[in-house]
């Protein structure tokens, strides 16, 4: 609903809208394709226009609702003349129910988790009306940015009831649970994944807050791609630890498909992988940061950090650990590693921001705590040389029981 309110023309907001309204009908959006999952700018579905219609022709997957939903943003790109596709990519709003827009699912997948939303492979051969054809702003490739970027500052949304319910279930369980005479409450290594888990609930307060103040429908989110990666790809991780650490406290009984914690596990780690690979968004955070202090012409992390708007604050807090000089030229591996560490740097200045407007000083004192821990942990990976590669043909000579008396 926000890309079309953003970019829709009127008479297709006008008629949308009003279904939306009084059908409670669904939408979904179909951009990943079965061989460019993560390289959606090679995406191979493409269109023809005439005067009317624009003929779209292609394969999508992973597509949430598939089956279900009434409408959905196809991506495609123009065939030209010549048979090549343009760069650029265009948004078309498909109604299911009008003539000529029907989708085939070709496959439905079955899920590992996330069961109530179907997901499968969708065969697209529509025609869409032209008044239904996105209209951006600059490019389609930024208005793709602008709709990724909202929704990756949208995901705290998601992670705030998603964890709440992993924290008040663990303290629950853990204040009822009698081992050795004593309640699990009051065993120190249990106080200390009850504590990440609170921490993880104000930094995911601390994500709502920023986000709702900077993520409007109004503002335009193109450059804001690393605030937008690292809000998603840390929320996600603290979603999976969450569900984990209920699973390690509750025990057997929460490795149940029936239990918060075993489903919490499952339905949790996709959000890892959906809306862009956390691997690829540490990477991207990386690189994004590397362009800027050469800008900046500064390679000492930290220098760089305190005066960056989005770790202005947290520097301080972290001068120790970040006072050194960057190699720009660093494998791929050093750029997820330092990506992992910037985000949680970014995520701490919200946690900062969180505490001028008064949020309780406890919890933000336990929020700052554990990104001060993890930070110091992802640092120490990232100072470790390693240039390990897969040994291809491994199984000769690597058998144990060669070396072993008979």
């Amino acid at each position: 609903m926000q890309p079309v309110g953003k970019y829709g023309q009127e008479d297709a907001k006008k008629a949308i809208f009003k279904r939306f309204l009084e059908e409670k009908t669904m939408g979904g959006l179909m951009i990943t394709e079965p061989d460019y999952g993560s390289d959606a700018l090679s995406m191979q579905t493409s269109y023809n226009e005439n005067s009317k219609h624009a003929h779209i022709k292609g394969t999508k997957h992973w597509a949430g609702l598939t089956g279900w939903a009434d409408f959905w943003l196809l991506t495609a790109r123009q065939q030209t003349e010549s048979g090549n596709l343009q760069r650029d990519i265009d948004f078309f709003i498909c109604d299911v129910n009008a003539p000529g827009q029907q989708i085939v699912v070709e496959e439905f997948y079955e899920n590992l988790g996330l069961y109530m939303i179907p997901y499968g492979r969708n065969l697209i051969d529509v025609k869409i009306p032209l008044g239904y054809k996105l209209q951006p702003h600059s490019t389609g490739v930024k208005m793709m940015l602008d709709l990724l970027h909202r929704s990756r500052m949208q995901f705290p949304g998601m992670g705030m009831g998603f964890i709440q319910r992993m924290l008040d279930e663990a303290i629950e369980h853990c204040q009822q649970r009698f081992v050795g005479g004593k309640s699990l409450f009051e065993y120190d290594q249990v106080q200390q994944r009850l504590s990440k888990l609170q921490a993880s609930y104000t930094v995911c307060s601390a994500m709502c807050a920023n986000s709702s103040e900077k993520a409007g429908i109004d503002v335009d989110l193109v450059p804001h791609g690393m605030e937008a990666n690292a809000v998603k790809s840390v929320i996600t991780d603290l979603m999976q630890e969450a569900a984990q650490s209920l699973v390690q406290l509750v025990g057997a009984k929460a490795y149940r498909i029936n239990h918060i914690g075993g489903r919490g596990t499952a339905d949790s780690r996709p959000f890892q992988i959906f809306e862009g690979s956390n691997d690829i968004l540490y990477a991207q955070i990386s690189e994004g940061l590397i362009k800027l202090m050469k800008r900046a012409k500064e390679n000492n992390l930290y220098q760089f950090l305190k005066e960056f708007d989005l770790s202005d604050k947290a520097s301080e807090y972290l001068k120790e650990m970040t006072n050194f000089n960057l190699d720009f030229q660093m494998q791929q591996r050093k750029l997820v590693e330092l990506g992992k560490v910037v985000g949680r740097v970014i995520s701490m200045n919200q946690v900062l921001d969180l505490a001028k407007k008064g949020f309780r000083e406890d919890l933000i004192e336990g929020g700052i705590t554990m990104l001060k821990q993890d930070i110091s942990k992802l640092i120490s990976a990232f100072s470790f040389n390693n240039k390990t590669d897969v040994i291809e043909g491994y199984q000769e000579n690597s058998s144990w029981l060669n070396f072993v008396k008979a």
